[in-house]
């Protein structure tokens, strides 16, 4: 643009960023910045129009002219589908509107800089590179979306269903077929769900760094089949005989060392399986939306809600009609079902891929993290460099490949010398030991900020695993039968999944709505609001369920193992510990995948199974705690052999108690989190081309093959 004209262009590609035509034009007019930047995407809604296309995506380097099509400003609008008559009518309109967003933007900015101002610290000897709000054309992905994600919720959906097929009366194949006593069983049971969760850890690990979501989500997919196909055929060669024990009537003999030693290495290979395939499964979901248009957005935080409901419909056919079977003697028949399910659930997967959005790994993050806080520490002596004298690559990209800039916060600010620059960082090359860039110290600040929150989880998690355990085991000395019907103890969990799936809906179409007007959030609660009603309702659970035991007690028959108590007077405990899930664990998905940085987004979703995993230790833990101080001398202890002679409503009180202290910490970290900010690297707005203009003359166009 100069003193008497005035030039655009329009570049069209398709979803794969191959150019199909470029165009420019020129008049013989003096335009200002902001109309120009208007004019050249009417321009470029033209001539996708003339070449056949009614729907596109608009993408240009004007965050204030891409604002305004997004915020529906009128007048910008009008004048992007104008006929070329309409210009001189509307065009002022379209100018303010602009200028409007222009100055709100300017507005921010204005008030950023002013807190970064405020802040103290000199550098020695800097070269800064200040971070803007740069932007760049990408390219939108038409592959992904909720087909894409639908047949990704029915796999999880299928894994789900295969592995409670095994966890889910694990508690009792220990006690009735290998023979273990209550207390070690329910230890078993707490360690090997533990160590299911933590292996989550390993599948975000390799998620993140080297395999990509996809091939990680198929390998431990494999893995689980396999552990599943040993677990079939161990237990029918070597543990159950005679054939049809375990029905807790009719005793199965003792267990060979050998099959015991493969039954172990079976449940863990399902435990590896299923661990890293779980969350890696729920980032790979939310990648099919594209969260940098607000559809996408909104869609992917609806993603994670539904994901929690798939889990639980797969697991409800593991709690009804296989816990039927298994309760009867029929294991094996049930972990063979089990097995075909995981064939299901890997060829469905399999079958999606040529439409699943990929996420390239983004490299190994935990040298990353290091150089931070070896960088920070060989500077410690140097004062921090004020904010925006901080170092970081130019242009819209991170450092760290395929991920957004991080803006810089406010805390753990003495990582920030990691970033300072020094005379010796200026002489040469940039040692990343030396030198981090702020997005990479705000991402190891991300993981500090997160740690503590994660921390206060655990004890909910203390929480939710005794359904697993003492549950069952409280549930197998009531009266389980209704007429002539009889329930199996492990049955009763289905209380919990239909709790969800009612208080799901309930919470996504009927609380969200009417809490997003009351306190003026579209998503209603914010995920830590949702998490702390969560930790209450859990402790709610744990009182419920110790009155239910004190009434059991009471109605024990003498010399007899089972009370005549009935087993449905577990039910509440049952629903508010699924009505805690609600709130807890979706609301623990969308905050720590959101949360977490580009590069580490598995590693943020595996958060919440990692809270799970520690969850089942630290219930071992307090149940070994327990019977050492409690089982003394002639005292069996609160959980003994015979429940019938303990006192378990004691140990549901404890864990309530805990719950309690730990509800007020948690409170405190909520209070002082900072949300992680995004330097957003596109900005787009979605138009359709409803206009009846044509393009005029004066133009150059050229199209590539």
């Amino acid at each position: 643009m100069d003193q008497l004209t005035t030039t655009w262009c329009a570049v069209l590609h398709d979803d794969n960023g191959k150019v199909i035509m470029a165009a420019t034009k020129r008049i013989e007019a003096s335009w200002d910045a902001v109309m120009a930047e208007v004019a050249a995407a009417r321009y470029g809604l033209q001539v996708a129009r003339r070449c056949g296309f009614d729907k596109v995506w608009l993408e240009g380097d004007a965050l204030s002219v891409v604002k305004a099509v997004q915020m529906d400003q009128g007048g910008v609008l009008q004048f992007l589908c104008s006929t070329p008559s309409d210009v001189p009518g509307i065009a002022e309109k379209a100018r303010e509107d602009v200028i409007q967003q222009r100055d709100e933007l300017d507005t921010q900015d204005n008030n950023n800089n002013e807190v970064n101002n405020n802040n103290e610290g000199e550098n020695v000897s800097s070269s800064p590179t200040t971070q803007t709000n740069e932007v760049t054309p990408s390219i939108k992905k038409r592959k992904g979306g909720w087909l894409c994600a639908f047949i990704i919720l029915a796999n999880q959906a299928l894994a789900t269903l295969a592995f409670f097929g095994v966890g889910v009366n694990l508690v009792l194949f220990l006690t009735r077929v290998l023979r273990q006593d209550n207390a070690s069983a329910a230890n078993n049971v707490s360690i090997w769900t533990g160590t299911v969760y933590l292996f989550s850890l390993v599948g975000a690990f390799l998620s993140d760094s080297y395999w990509g979501r996809f091939l990680t989500c198929t390998v431990f997919q494999l893995i689980l089949l396999m552990g599943l196909v040993l677990l079939s055929i161990s237990s029918w060669i070597f543990l159950l005989k005679p054939r049809g024990c375990g029905d807790g009537k009719l005793e199965c003999h003792e267990t060979s060392i050998v099959g015991e030693i493969i039954f172990y290495i079976s449940i863990y290979m399902v435990a590896l399986g299923y661990g890293g395939h779980q969350p890696t499964c729920a980032t790979f979901g939310a990648d099919q939306f594209d969260d940098s248009d607000p559809k996408g957005e909104s869609s992917k935080a609806a993603f994670f809600c539904y994901f929690y409901f798939a889990l639980n419909c797969g697991s409800l056919f593991s709690n009804t009609v296989l816990v039927y079977f298994e309760d009867n003697g029929s294991w094996t028949f049930g972990f063979w079902v089990s097995t075909a399910s995981a064939v299901l659930g890997v060829v469905l997967f399999v079958a999606g891929s040529p439409r699943y959005r990929f996420i390239k790994a983004h490299g190994n993050p935990l040298p990353r993290v290091a150089q931070v806080f070896v960088a920070a520490y060989r500077k410690w002596n140097v004062q921090r460099a004020r904010p925006n004298e901080l170092y970081e690559v130019e242009g819209s990209e991170s450092a760290i490949k395929g991920s957004r800039k991080i803006v810089h916060s406010d805390h753990f600010r003495f990582l920030d010398k990691a970033a300072t620059l020094t005379q010796q960082d200026n002489l040469g090359p940039k040692n990343p030991w030396r030198i981090c860039t702020v997005t990479q110290v705000e991402e190891a600040k991300c993981v500090l900020k997160l740690l503590p929150l994660w921390l206060c989880t655990i004890i909910y998690s203390v929480i939710f695993t005794q359904m697993a355990s003492l549950f069952v085991e409280q549930g197998d000395v009531m009266n389980t039968k209704i007429g002539k019907f009889h329930i199996p103890a492990a049955s009763m969990s289905i209380f919990d999944i239909v709790s969800v799936l009612i208080c799901t809906g309930v919470y996504r179409h009927i609380l969200v709505p009417v809490l997003g007007r009351l306190l003026k959030n579209p998503k209603g609660l914010s995920e830590l609001q949702r998490m702390g009603v969560g930790l209450l309702i859990g402790m709610l659970a744990m009182l419920a369920a110790g009155i239910t035991e004190i009434a059991r007690l009471k109605s024990v028959v003498p010399n007899e193992r089972s009370s005549t108590l009935s087993v449905l007077w577990q039910i509440p405990q049952y629903v508010l510990v699924g009505a805690s899930e609600v709130f807890m664990y979706v609301g623990q998905l969308e905050f720590f995948n959101g949360q977490a940085p580009d590069g580490i987004k598995s590693f943020g979703s595996s958060l919440c199974m990692a809270s799970m995993s520690f969850g089942n230790y630290v219930s071992s833990l307090l149940v070994h705690m327990v019977m050492i101080f409690t089982a003394r001398g002639d005292n069996p202890g609160w959980i003994p052999e015979n429940l019938n002679h303990g006192h378990i409503e004691n140990f549901y009180f404890l864990i309530a108690g805990l719950t309690i202290i730990d509800f007020i910490i948690y409170s405190l970290f909520a209070q002082w989190y900072k949300p992680v900010n995004f330097l957003e690297t596109s900005h787009k707005s979605e138009v359709e081309t409803k206009f009846d203009g044509d393009v005029v003359e004066d133009e150059v166009i050229t199209r590539r093959a």
